[in-house]
């Protein structure tokens, strides 16, 4: 469906002072000037599609009152294109991805460009988990660990409903995953919700509920480049991360089981720095990071919508605030785009270093770490996050 778009028209009164007017007994003179178009939100549904199965992929495109526009594939829940404003009211898109879906799904879409991530989001040590005793193994697809759910909610096909809301609209998808699937116990029925807000945020809600008690980490994978040239590094845009804490990571990006402090190290976000200030630094962790992909505790876990992070990019003047309920959040920069990924609008391929990500969640391996906040979901549970995106100038 489609919303209205209306024109919009008003009258103007033209001439000298009224005084003047009723002096020479003239009559008050009136026009009607027809301004600009102004649109309405809307959503718009086309077809993105079939995949490898045969099964029909729908894109849906969410625009708000002020122009901005989100595209979201029911093929892994993906964002596809964002397109926000810069400084002087340019519209350009800042997430990194393809333009069809055969680019999605015969690359694998390695990167995750724009996926809901799912079961679990981040990674599982040697793929292993235990609840109440009974070991679950899944697949491992990044050296000896697992990451993102294996083949996960990023690679199947959501149904999808349009959901309006006054100014906002917004794209309800769910999901169902059944008892087993990668190795995860229970059948977990998952919904998110997007929805394009009238003040250019992009807001996230995830719930699921599980039938055997299961793990679950829900997150959003897009890629930014707030400076909309996907030709430009990421390593001038100024981040904010609100946290104290981040978590050391072994050779195989495991977390150690240490919260360290960011103090006095490049991994010190409070108070915002270009990316690149400090990225290749002599440091341990960004060696084993190849830069930084690492998870950030954030200062407030008590599980109420807060600030988590800001970017902003000079050139643009666009300006990124993230909040959440979550209590951690995954910063990655990009390191291993190696510029073998064809960009859309067939302009080049994705440099390194072209995109980061600012995924909230629950820390990675909370299976395996009992001090971490649990990710266990039990059946008469319900899994219940919001993340958000605002989107403005600076």
């Amino acid at each position: 469906m489609k919303l209205n778009r209306n024109l919009l028209v008003v009258p103007v009164v033209l001439g000298m002072a009224l005084s003047m007017v009723n002096c020479k007994n003239e009559p008050k003179k009136e026009e009607t000037a027809v301004v600009a178009e102004m649109p309405e939100a809307s959503i718009t549904k086309s077809d993105f599609g079939m995949t490898p199965d045969s099964i029909a992929v729908e894109k849906y495109s969410l625009i708000n009152a002020n122009g901005m526009e989100v595209d979201i594939i029911t093929y892994g829940g993906i964002i596809t294109s964002l397109k926000a404003p810069s400084q002087d009211s340019t519209f350009q898109d800042v997430v990194l991805g393809y333009d069809t879906l055969e680019e999605y799904t015969t690359t694998g879409n390695p990167t995750f460009f724009g996926a809901l991530i799912g079961r679990y989001g981040n990674r599982i040590a040697k793929g292993k988990f235990s609840i109440d005793g009974e070991e679950y193994q899944l697949p491992t697809n990044d050296g000896p660990n697992s990451l993102h759910g294996g083949k996960g909610f990023d690679k199947v096909v959501w149904t999808a409903e349009e959901v309006e809301d006054g100014d906002n609209v917004g794209l309800k998808l769910t999901y169902t995953s059944p008892d087993g699937d990668q190795g995860y116990p229970g059948n977990l029925e998952t919904t998110v919700v997007y929805t394009l807000q009238a003040d250019n945020t992009l807001k996230v809600d995830y719930e699921a509920t599980t039938d055997k008690a299961t793990v679950v980490n829900l997150t959003q994978h897009s890629y930014f480049n707030l400076s909309g040239d996907f030709n430009n590094t990421i390593l001038d845009t100024e981040v904010m991360l609100n946290a104290d804490r981040f978590l050391p990571v072994d050779e195989t990006l495991i977390p150690t089981g240490e919260l360290r402090a960011v103090e006095g190290t490049p991994f010190d976000f409070r108070e915002a720095k270009a990316i690149g200030a400090e990225i290749n630094a002599e440091n341990d962790q960004l060696k084993k990071g190849q830069g930084y992909d690492h998870c950030w505790v954030l200062n407030d876990e008590s599980g109420a919508m807060h600030l988590a992070a800001t970017a902003y990019d000079p050139r643009s003047g666009r300006f990124l605030e993230v909040m959440t309920t979550e209590p951690a959040i995954q910063f990655y920069t990009g390191n291993f785009l190696d510029g073998t990924l064809p960009q859309k609008g067939g302009e080049g391929t994705y440099a390194l270093r072209s995109g980061f990500c600012l995924e909230t969640q629950h820390y990675p391996d909370s299976p395996n770490q009992s001090e971490f906040p649990s990710t266990v979901l039990k059946p008469g549970e319900t899994y219940s996050t919001t993340t958000s995106f605002k989107f403005s100038v600076k």
